[in-house]
């Protein structure tokens, strides 16, 4: 079934505030109107056909097509699914713009002509920042060569749900493929008014720990406790300390989270089972208060095991990491001012830190470790997505299954807003 393209997708959405402050990129973005129409058929098409993590095969050649169209030297294949298409124009900075390809494993419910049909969803707006950076990179090739020098990048990550992707195309050697980056910029769609943007000069998002915890006990009979150790009141009382860990472990000026998000155990109601198994993810807004409440995690699982009598250690194990998401400040200056210029100052907020987590920290120093490079600057703003319409209170909120932006007013501001951040980190002031 061919997607269908919303009715009377205007023009002049391209640049939701230029003709009250017209900045730098109005120019390069007075390209963008006739893309409106393939831009927002990609986009449609990205929404329909979800792909989940490390699976995002159709999505990945879908963007690596555009960005060939586009007159991109582009490289498939990096670490998984990874695309990353490469314009040079001489000497100058080199700029990274990232996009993610994975969506979720949630059901749709938004009733949408163009819905995803299965168990997947674009529920968290990857199909937007792809749609986006696509647009992005279109009209950055066709400008003119005097508005803007040095190399572009424009990166479509896999992976990002299960925060694996951004290590793995570091450790396949982006970087070394498309050359050290000066700035790395990424944006995500966040419950604003489409046509705003929101910047924050502290972390962004947080960095976590996601453990899996298996819990060893005895089995037996249901009618003989004794004669077991039951793994289920030993996770369950794991369960109920680990709130201690943010109650009690964790200053009141600082964010951070733990959640147990799976507990399973057992198959019957008369047998008492060998095992539980625990998923639990620890979040903080920084390093430091999450690896002590990480420390904290794992303490309180053996201590608690050990407190059973439980016949085994506990199996412990860190299944992913990712960092807290800090944007440089002078760069998130330079680049909340170009959207100023572009949107108006008055559709540019502030974003408080959050507890949402992200493996883009990983493209800056965080990654140092995986990719070498020192001093990449990152940027990373929210992107408002909410249509006229709607009522900010009753918005669903990210990988909620009625999650829908509006893609009449938050595609071109999304491709204004990559647009006018790339310029403004391409023609650094002398």
């Amino acid at each position: 079934m061919t997607a269908t393209v919303p009715a009377s997708t205007p023009a002049s959405a391209s640049t939701p505030a230029s003709a009250s402050s017209p900045g730098p990129a109005s120019a390069v973005l007075s390209a963008l109107p006739p893309l409106l129409r393939p831009l927002t058929t990609l986009y449609l098409d990205l929404h329909r056909h979800p792909e989940l993590s490390g699976g995002e095969r159709r999505t990945a050649g879908h963007f690596a097509d555009w960005l060939e169209s586009a007159g991109y030297a582009t490289t498939r294949g990096i670490g998984g699914h990874g695309v990353a298409g490469v314009l040079r124009r001489g000497g100058g900075p080199t700029v990274v713009l990232r996009a993610e390809l994975d969506a979720l494993p949630v059901r749709e419910t938004t009733g949408l002509p163009y819905a995803s049909e299965g168990p997947v969803a674009h529920a968290c707006g990857h199909d937007l920042h792809l749609a986006a950076a696509a647009g992005a990179a279109s009209v950055l090739a066709g400008a003119a060569p005097e508005a803007w020098r040095g190399t572009l990048v424009v990166v479509g990550q896999p992976a990002e749900e299960t925060l694996e992707g951004a290590a793995a195309m570091l450790a396949d050697g982006l970087y070394e493929r498309v050359g050290r980056p000066d700035t790395v910029l990424a944006q995500h769609a966040a419950p604003l008014p489409a046509g705003m943007v929101a910047h924050g000069y502290g972390p962004m998002t947080a960095g976590s720990v996601t453990f899996r915890v298996v819990v060893h006990g005895r089995g037996g009979h249901a009618g003989a406790p004794h004669l077991a150790v039951d793994p289920v009141v030993t996770a369950a009382h794991v369960v109920t300390r680990l709130q201690t860990v943010v109650a009690r472990e964790a200053a009141p000026s600082e964010q951070v989270a733990v959640t147990v998000g799976s507990f399973r155990a057992g198959e019957r109601a008369n047998v008492v089972p060998e095992r539980a198994e625990l998923g639990i993810t620890v979040r903080a807004a920084g390093g430091a208060a999450l690896a002590r409440a990480a420390a904290g995690v794992e303490r309180i699982v053996r201590a608690e095991c050990a407190a059973s009598g439980c016949p085994r250690e506990p199996e412990i194990v860190r299944e992913r990491e990712s960092p807290v998401t800090h944007p440089d400040p002078a760069t998130t200056g330079v680049v909340r001012e170009a959207h100023a210029a572009h949107f108006g100052a008055e559709r540019v907020a502030m974003w408080p830190p959050s507890l949402a987590t992200e493996d883009f920290g990983l493209f800056g120093d965080a990654g140092r470790s995986v990719h070498g490079a020192e001093g990449v600057r990152l940027a990373y703003w929210m992107l408002g997505v909410v249509g006229p319409a709607a009522k900010l209170a009753a918005l669903p909120a990210n990988h909620a299954p009625d999650f829908a932006p509006d893609v009449r007013t938050a595609l071109p501001a999304g491709v204004g807003a990559l647009t006018a951040a790339a310029l403004a980190c391409l023609n650094p002031r002398r």
